[in-house]
């Protein structure tokens, strides 16, 4: 029976009456790096405190690496590095007594020279107490605490909200190389660009239901296609008015549809108008998930 990194079946969270998750059933492949995405509220980090047992499913089961969430806790989290979305540290500590005392706790003694070359990276100073650090160097801290042991599984919420974008580039190359290393990433984000340009796949959680986990490529071509015609003249207004298609732009004899059903009954039309020339248009991961959530479409725990 295949091991994956992460497996959840049915997975359930109500906090009383309120939706956390419904019927989660995710599997996240080894080595790979998953991105999971969702608006606020969707059910993202109710997820993650699932998987690290900081709360008890409702119903359903959860695995990391073969190991139970609940009944195995211990040991599968010893293969994890986490940053979590809201860090909460001590304030009175230098960072580098910090990360001293994690590694210890980890059972990784006292060894610095990794989570100093890591701090080096990120041009984080450890001599200065947490407390006089800006939000970005805090995070900074969060992220070097994640991938010091070298985790077999990276669970990171938002890894780099409040960094400048050098340091997000520099975060985003550390985790191509956890995968290149043998590590499995999982992480959520709501910047998309980075998504797109990182992961292999991403899972989208809707109002605490998974609603796709597909490969970027694909979850990009099967929600709308977008192309841009040029015709000998220009077709009437109402030339590609059906379901599932929007006329987006039109420049005299050039017109740009987004096409979500009917592309067959959109090029048979096309072709009574003389197509001159036919582009096909990116669609970006961004654009994706604003299809996803309309307004209004959001929920009650994150």
């Amino acid at each position: 029976m295949a091991t994956y990194a992460i497996e959840t079946k049915g997975l359930t969270v109500y906090y009383g009456r309120h939706r956390g998750i419904v019927d989660v059933d995710l599997r996240v492949e080894k080595e790979e790096i998953f991105g999971f995405l969702g608006p606020n509220g969707a059910g993202k980090t109710t997820t993650e405190r699932v998987l690290l047992d900081i709360i008890r499913p409702t119903a359903g089961s959860a695995r990391i690496l073969g190991l139970d969430c609940q009944k195995e806790g211990v040991q599968a989290r010893a293969k994890v590095g986490y940053l979590p979305g809201e860090l909460s540290l001590y304030d009175n500590m230098k960072a580098s007594q910090f990360f001293r005392m994690y590694r210890s706790l980890q059972g990784g003694g006292n060894d610095a020279a990794y989570w100093q070359a890591l701090a080096e990276r990120l041009d984080l100073d450890t001599s200065r107490k947490i407390r006089e650090y800006s939000r970005g160097n805090k995070q900074k801290v969060g992220i070097v605490t994640a991938f010091m042991n070298k985790p077999a599984l990276l669970i990171l919420d938002e890894p780099t909200s409040g960094l400048d974008p050098l340091v997000q580039q520099t975060v985003l190359e550390m985790i191509r190389e956890a995968q290149n290393e043998g590590a499995t990433v999982f992480f959520s984000s709501h910047n998309l660009p980075e998504v797109q340009a990182v992961c292999d796949r991403v899972g989208i959680i809707r109002e605490g239901r998974l609603a796709a986990t597909e490969r970027i490529e694909d979850l990009i071509s099967r929600q709308f296609k977008r192309l841009r015609f040029t015709f000998a003249a220009p077709p009437p207004a109402d030339a590609f008015t059906q379901d599932g298609v929007t006329e987006i732009e039109r420049d005299g004899q050039t017109v740009l549809l987004e096409i979500r059903e009917n592309l067959n009954e959109v090029l048979a039309t096309a072709v009574n108008y003389q197509i001159t020339d036919i582009e096909t248009e990116s669609v970006s991961l961004e654009e994706v998930f604003l299809a996803y959530y309309g307004k209004g479409n959001g929920g009650n725990h994150a």
